[in-house]
């Protein structure tokens, strides 16, 4: 074996006639005899944020053993082949989403609590939550990618109004929060979805040409604005700079992306929302395992229904509605319906964790260079009960993080938002925002949400 100390850097592009490739991870981009995790080509960190609302059916989704090598349950089974890459918790509350003496039932209201750890406003008008998971991690890893996070769905709806007890829609509708007052909608159109990564056109070319007249465009945007504001006011000034910053923003990002050159998909995306929900629920998870193979953005949701939805599974084997089939009554052959569909929806994650460990990536795959958190506010939804709730946690973040595991706690002892602080101290994110009733930043806090101390994990 010939061993050589030149290597090719990692960001490293193919240069030819007005054409710039990027290089996906090669090992050539790692000098001779150099562990990976020492080297600037170490993978990104990545994160996915999965809700599904509903809850599971009791007895149906927690395993019968604690610790490792337990026996997957019945939903989890299709699971079992990453194994290694799974950690299972059972016994978690999550208080925030409970109703309460001074604000009761919106137990369909608050599904936002999700990935912020924090009850929500009720407030139908001027909603107030905090910032979540996705978009700290979107801050901290996000700034070299084409779009810092993006949030996707499968279902339509608008963010606003009163949805249920007073509450705005916004909480039903968003578990992606980029500050207390900014709810971040979800896109559901897989086209839509396709373009905001790769850009318009119905071919490559044509979506290349459209990156291009975009940045021409903004540049030129930019050169007369410049030129405006010179006789402008201190404050008018400040305006537009602010305005300014905000286009610079979006032509970098426009020149990330026509910097970038990946294999994209082969079939034609199709327009509107297919009609089968299996197909949309996995293209959009397709979507979702090119994003990340190609670095266009290291943080994303995805909300596979919202609260109170009436979407029914076919493929599942059972064709009940979402939200009346939760309401199973306790009685075991509903139950045992609802756990079919409640294994469905296990059964696409499982297909988009082979894609991802079929993607290999520095000294592994996807899969292990990923964090995938699937959870809802419910545990058993008949009872409208937030207390054990069902929590996945899938893949290797970093390569290390340790899988194999079904971690149980005590009733009432222990509540997810330290899981979620616990999650944030593997992504290295200690200092985090705090805000005033406005929404706006006024200092930092160890805490996040209700949190009191990170669990191990």
């Amino acid at each position: 074996m010939f061993i050589t100390k030149k290597f090719i850097p990692r960001r490293t592009f193919l240069r030819g006639a007005g054409v710039t490739i990027g290089l996906p991870l090669l090992d050539s981009m790692i000098p001779a005899q150099t562990p990976l995790k020492q080297t600037a080509a170490v993978p990104p960190r990545r994160f996915l944020g999965i809700w599904h609302p509903h809850g599971a059916a009791p007895g149906y989704w927690s395993p019968q053993q604690e610790g490792a090598n337990f026996e997957f349950s019945f939903i989890t089974k299709p699971l079992e082949p990453f194994r290694n890459r799974v950690t299972l918790i059972t016994g978690m509350d999550m208080p925030e989403a409970m109703a309460n003496t001074e604000e009761p039932g919106g137990d369909h209201a608050r599904g936002a609590v999700l990935l912020s750890a924090m009850r929500p406003r009720r407030n139908a008008v001027s909603p107030y939550l905090g910032i979540t998971v996705d978009q700290l991690v979107a801050q901290k890893y996000g700034q070299d990618t084409i779009l810092e996070s993006i949030q996707l769905g499968v279902e339509e709806d608008g963010n606003f109004g009163n949805c249920n007890w007073g509450y705005s829609c916004a909480y039903t509708n968003c578990v992606s929060w980029a500050s207390p007052v900014q709810p971040l909608p979800t896109e559901v159109n897989p086209r839509v979805a396709f373009e905001r990564l790769f850009g318009d056109g119905t071919n490559p070319e044509e979506r290349k040409r459209g990156r291009r007249s975009s940045a021409s465009v903004l540049d030129s945007v930019t050169q007369e604005i410049m030129a405006f504001k010179r006789p402008l006011g201190a404050d008018d000034r400040a305006k537009l700079e602010t305005y300014l910053d905000n286009v610079r923003e979006i032509e970098r990002r426009i020149k990330l992306a026509m910097e970038k050159s990946i294999k994209e998909p082969s079939a034609e995306i199709p327009f509107g929302l297919p009609e089968n929900k299996t197909v949309h629920y996995r293209l959009i998870y397709d979507l979702l395992a090119l994003a990340f193979q190609a670095d266009l953005t290291r943080s994303a949701t995805y909300m596979l229904g919202k609260d109170l939805s009436g979407a029914s599974f076919p493929d599942s084997g059972f064709s009940g509605g979402w939200h009346g089939s939760s309401h199973h009554g306790d009685k075991p052959e509903n139950v045992a319906s609802y756990a079919k569909m409640n294994r469905y929806h296990v059964q696409n994650l499982a297909y988009f964790a082979e894609k991802l460990a079929k993607t290999p990536e520095g000294d592994g795959t996807l899969l292990d260079h990923i964090l995938i958190y699937k959870g809802s506010n419910m545990g058993n939804s008949h009872r409208h009960a937030h207390v054990k709730v069902p929590i996945i946690l899938l893949g290797g973040l970093d390569g290390t993080f340790k899988g194999n595991r079904h971690i149980v706690f005590p009733d009432n002892t222990e509540r997810t938002s330290n899981m979620l602080l616990a999650v944030l101290h593997k992504y290295d994110i200690h200092e985090l925002p705090t805000y005033d009733a406005a929404g706006r930043k006024k200092g930092t806090t160890t805490s996040f949400g209700s949190s009191t101390k990170p669990i191990a994990l």
